[in-house]
């Protein structure tokens, strides 16, 4: 068994792939292992990271498997957890790559208090030339997962899911899995753990470098995004009501709907549709109001000004959130 087991699906990433095989060969963490998942990429990608470690005395640690058909990056990264010995799971974009402590910290860290997940800080690059970001997860303490730490991260949560190891029997005994939508799977996964997580440790440190490039699948334009997007939140709150968590987390969870399934799905809808209509944004608002009656009542929706500014523009000024949308967005850099 290794101490930590990383997936990375591999699509077209032939410039990047081996910047992000080299950091992993620099880990250390010495008991590893590593799955490049080749979804029927149509670059040399896989070659590019083949031969990065043909001649590396870690070749072994390296496996190379690929997807029955093209499935998308959660989808490739599920067709390899079977197949995974570690104690831990983590999951790294080909595109990006990780400081050479990263897993090592993050490992030793997990185990000390034998917890579910541990997570990191993340820095936020951009190939054309623009200034890093730092991108932080909600600090939460330490230890047993209670109830207020749980609501808390519910409500404040950035979904890095790349900045995580996570217990592997955390994944397994709940069966979660990336949802087959070519959307919002990350955020989907992440709540996932977040709801049946027992304890949490993290190291406050930046181990992870998020790509930014101009043809990415996060920045390239989908126009069914939006309606992938509410279908996977709705699969969320299915996996809450299944799991028993949502009742004891109700406002914590129609609030993360209403956050990220319905307001970014309206917002998606406007900057993804070549000629948005707002009746199709008060379809959107509708099929919220059918899923959480009165949602203009949650708690932490009344807080949030962002969010109750944004559905005041989609329920009763549509047309004019088609034009106030994409210049929000240009000028925050965020959706809500």
């Amino acid at each position: 068994m290794a101490k930590v087991s990383i997936i990375i699906p591999v699509y077209n990433v032939e410039k990047f792939i081996g910047k992000c095989t080299q950091s992993l060969l620099a880990q250390t963490l010495d008991d590893m292992e590593v799955f490049f998942v080749d979804d029927h990429c149509p670059d040399n990608s896989m070659e590019v990271a083949r031969q990065c470690v043909a001649d590396s005395p870690r070749k072994d640690q390296f496996h190379f498997i690929q997807t029955p058909h093209n499935m998308g990056a959660g989808m490739a990264r599920n067709y390899a957890l079977p197949q995974t010995t570690g104690e831990y799971i983590a999951f790294v974009d080909s595109d990006d790559w990780v400081e050479p402590t990263m897993f090592e910290e993050l490992y030793e860290r997990a185990r000390k208090n034998d917890s579910d997940l541990c997570y990191c800080q993340a820095i936020k690059d951009f190939d054309d030339g623009k200034s890093s970001e730092i991108l932080k997860n909600p600090d939460m303490a330490e230890g047993e997962i209670t109830h207020d730490k749980r609501a808390f991260f519910l409500t404040h949560y950035v979904s890095l899911f790349w900045t995580f190891i996570y217990k592997r029997s955390l994944i397994m005994d709940n069966d979660i899995r990336y949802p087959e939508e070519r959307c919002a799977d990350d955020s989907f996964f992440v709540s996932c753990c977040l709801f049946t997580a027992q304890s949490s440790a993290h190291v406050d440190k930046p181990f992870y470098h998020y790509l930014i490039r101009a043809n990415s699948i996060v920045t390239t334009k989908n126009p069914t995004k939006y309606k992938k997007r509410i279908t996977v939140f709705n699969k969320l709150m299915d996996f809450a009501k299944n799991k028993g968590v949502y009742e004891e987390f109700k406002p914590e969870i129609d609030f993360l709907y209403i956050k990220k399934g319905y307001l970014v799905s309206a917002f998606n809808y406007v900057m993804n549709v070549d000629k948005p209509c707002k009746e199709e944004l008060k379809r959107i608002q509708q099929e919220v109001e059918q899923l959480i009656p009165g949602y203009r009542q949650n708690c932490y929706f009344c807080q949030n000004k962002a969010a109750r500014f944004s559905d005041f523009m989609v329920g009763t000024m549509p047309s004019l959130a088609l034009l106030l949308v994409p210049v929000y967005v240009k000028h925050t850099g965020a959706l809500v």
